[in-house]
């Protein structure tokens, strides 16, 4: 494939560096690959599972696709599921791109992924503090 798009999904594998060696195999040479992830910081864990999960109840729709997908079952609400996210399977940027390294995968960029609730879109930014876009 010439492009591969990794939304929030790594955190969700069993073994991160098995995932990765396969997303390089499947992106073709010169192809681009990108993994977005949320990284393991205290503010990711207040904002990504405290604030998320437990008070506001967020998802977006590709998150409530992985849950569908890796707990075999559909969600009867719109509403992200308690314990959906696991704080000690984010991985940090270090993490991250150590991982992607060891799988012969070139990173090119990285950069922060931020919602702003006034206009309701994300939008790539500096800080990578809770949300990390990694692009090869």
């Amino acid at each position: 494939m010439h492009s591969l798009d990794d939304n929030y999904v790594i955190e969700h594998v069993a073994d991160p560096a098995e995932f990765c060696k396969s997303l390089s195999a499947l992106t073709a040479h010169e192809g681009a690959t990108v993994v977005s992830t949320i990284n393991r910081s205290m503010r990711s864990y207040a904002t990504a599972i405290i604030a998320a999960e437990y008070l506001l109840h967020l998802f977006c729709s590709f998150e409530v696709a992985v849950y569908e997908y890796v707990h075999n079952m559909p969600l009867d609400s719109m509403q992200l599921p308690k314990g959906t996210h696991q704080w000690s399977s984010f991985l940090t940027p270090e993490e991250l791109t150590m991982i992607l390294r060891r799988a012969s995968i070139d990173v090119r960029e990285m950069a922060g992924f931020a919602f702003n609730p006034i206009t309701g879109r994300w939008s790539l930014s500096d800080d990578i503090r809770v949300r990390l876009v990694h692009g090869m």
